[in-house]
């Protein structure tokens, strides 16, 4: 990575800081600070593009739709317009914008429309903040800030909603294992993001183990 770029990175966590400061506990700066560790990790063993790997994962929720009343077109907005302030190229803005653009969930029946290795690299980092004992955190915390129940037994994953059923759910925070997380583990790009989700994805199984235990008043 040249000096430039460097300095780029810098600002561009600067930005990102001060965007997000207020932001809820699940998707603030300290969320983009993990994906952003690790994406470079990731990127280690690959043939990337370090610049657009960094800038994704810096700024793939710089404007998450979910805080802006489903609006998916401010974040990518909002990165262009910082990068274009930066002097990027727009070859590699228009890359950068691509991966924010797909990087997210979206439901289980939503196929990304852009491919590429740094793609792979942004989302399987995004995707590991999502799991383990981080991603339960954030989901139960999410939930919390969405006034959604813990549990309800009444209440089934639906595992075949559309895009849209699944942006408007309002379904229990324990169903979101089920509809999302326990689901990424088998969606990762990279050798890697593989090796590292497996481990999270046990961790959260034994979680809900213990979760139904507790539930039901056993020992």
């Amino acid at each position: 990575m040249t000096t430039i770029q460097a300095e780029i990175i810098e600002n561009t966590i600067a930005f990102v800081k001060e965007t997000l400061k207020n932001a809820e506990g699940g998707h603030d700066w300290f969320h983009i600070q993990r994906v952003y560790n690790n994406a470079k990790l990731i990127a280690e063993g690959e043939n990337a593009d370090d610049f657009i790997v960094a800038l994704g994962a810096l700024l793939h929720d710089i404007a998450d739709s979910k805080f802006h009343n489903g609006d998916e077109t401010i974040g990518p907005k909002t990165a262009e317009d910082f990068l274009n302030s930066q002097q990027v190229s727009s070859e590699v803005i228009e890359h950068v914008i691509k991966i924010i653009e797909n990087i997210s969930f979206k439901g289980g029946n939503v196929n990304r429309e852009f491919s590429s290795l740094e793609l792979d690299i942004v989302q399987d980092a995004d995707r590991l903040d999502a799991l383990g004992a981080i991603g339960i955190a954030r989901t139960f915390n999410y939930g919390g800030y969405k006034g959604r129940g813990l549990y309800n037994p009444e209440i089934k994953p639906n595992l075949n909603m559309s895009k849209e059923e699944y942006k408007a759910s309002s379904a229990p925070t324990l169903n979101h294992f089920y509809e999302k997380l326990l689901l990424l583990k088998d969606r990762m790009n990279t050798q890697t993001g593989k090796e590292i989700a497996e481990k999270r994805h046990e961790f959260m199984e034994i979680y809900l183990e213990q979760f139904y235990k507790e539930w039901n008043g056993e020992a």
